[in-house]
């Protein structure tokens, strides 16, 4: 932890799904939360208002912030964002992401481009500016979330940038962990399957979420809840000897 009585975790794409789902698990006295979502409209707004209200109740300083990771300078303006408000960093989860249907034949550069500088580029530049933070704290740590789309390839299934994106995301996750192992900085991948939004599928995507369903072995899609209960054990202590890693929670879909 750092010096300061404050364990200070910064959560990107906080305001719905996994990064929700972590915020309140995290939620406790003695946890500041810096709770981050891409847009700024109104509706997100209130979503990540929401989470964050909860999580005060829950005991937790919380402080929200907004911007589009892919766009240049924003990654480093959040940590920075993040030490102006808090004064340390000891955590750190990259969960800001998408997943794009796109065969390998439609692929466009400007989507291929979008990809990485949302996910992999987005990454590095977080953890880039985090270091020195990471490397004062004794319990410093950093998950980023990969999915099961660059472990699994279906040609009715095809996610050609989000997986490359994703594999680049790991490779560099493990670069990070290799560096950072010295100064006793854990980074460690969780690998969600197909994985269910707050208040469920909407009803026009009841038969594909039942084909997801169908394609997990466990015969369900993951709670948003399922993969935070991981990813909140990887910031414990529990986890101190656990680092380079990718860790799948998908029901059995990659096996």
């Amino acid at each position: 932890m750092s010096a300061s009585a404050l364990r200070v975790v910064l959560i990107t794409g906080a305001g719905s799904g996994i990064g929700a789902a972590l915020a309140r698990r995290l939620a406790a006295p003695g946890v500041a939360l810096m709770l981050h979502t891409r847009g700024a409209d109104e509706a997100s707004r209130a979503r990540l208002a929401a989470v964050a209200a909860g999580c005060e109740q829950r005991g937790s300083t919380c402080a929200t912030a907004y911007g589009d990771l892919a766009l240049a300078g924003q990654a480093s303006a959040l940590v920075d964002a993040t030490l102006a408000r808090f004064g340390s960093l000891d955590q750190l989860v990259a969960n800001a992401g998408h997943a794009q249907r796109q065969t390998l034949a439609a692929l466009d550069a400007a989507s291929l481009e979008g990809a990485f500088a949302a996910m992999p580029a987005a990454f590095a530049g977080l953890v880039q500016r985090a270091q020195p933070a990471l490397e004062r704290s004794a319990g410093a740590r950093v998950v980023a979330l990969s999915s099961f789309v660059a472990h699994r390839y279906r040609a009715g299934a095809p996610f050609a940038a989000t997986a490359a994106a994703k594999a680049a995301l790991e490779s560099l996750a493990k670069t990070a962990a290799a560096e950072l192992a010295p100064h006793g900085v854990t980074v460690n991948c969780v690998a969600p399957g197909y994985t269910r939004k707050d208040k469920g599928p909407a009803p026009e995507n009841a038969p594909a979420w039942e084909r997801a369903a169908q394609e997990t072995p466990l015969g369900h899609v993951a709670d948003p809840a399922d993969v935070a209960e991981l990813i909140a054990f990887l910031l414990s202590d529990a986890a101190r000897h656990i680092t380079g890693q990718v860790i799948h929670v998908d029901g059995g879909l990659t096996l």
